[in-house]
């Protein structure tokens, strides 16, 4: 069974939406996830976000948050602990690098650890000129003219 989707047809009409199209091809590959550690995505606000991990047993020497354009990598990698005669081990304590694909205009304002959960927080600011405004509509007879510079 072939689950390839073909997004030519799309590329062909559509202008201006390259990364919504990268972004739908990587939800439709296949990869396998690691569960490892689990998450929480919230919305706080309007315009604001929080990502949650639960990394209990790490130090904030041993994480690492980075961020991209569009584009947060949350990792972990614990220091190397001596040697011990385990009789159980439950606890998990691999290292890890977590990928949340952030929308346009979102950019990472603050991470804190407290009680072994990473809290990253997330707001959307919108430029001034993405944000709505109202057009104003001329009366009378006189058609409105849209100044251009000459050419040299």
């Amino acid at each position: 069974m072939n689950t390839v989707f073909d997004f030519a047809p799309l590329w062909r009409s559509g202008i201006g939406f390259d990364r919504l199209f990268d972004v739908v091809e990587q939800a439709v590959k296949f990869e396998p996830t690691d569960n490892y550690p689990p998450y929480n995505i919230e919305k706080t606000g309007d315009n604001a976000y929080r990502v949650t991990l639960a990394v209990a047993g790490f130090t904030p020497d041993e994480l690492s948050v980075t961020s991209e354009p569009n584009l947060l990598i949350v990792s972990g990698k614990k220091a190397e602990a001596p040697e011990a005669e385990y009789l159980y081990k439950g606890i998990a304590a691999r290292a890890f690098e977590r990928r949340f694909n952030l929308a346009d205009y979102v950019a990472v304002t603050g991470a804190k650890l407290e009680n072994g959960f990473l809290t990253v927080e997330l707001v959307r600011e919108l430029p001034e000129e993405m944000k709505p405004r109202r057009i104003a509509i001329a009366t009378g007879s006189e058609p409105l003219a849209i100044e251009q510079k000459q050419a040299a």
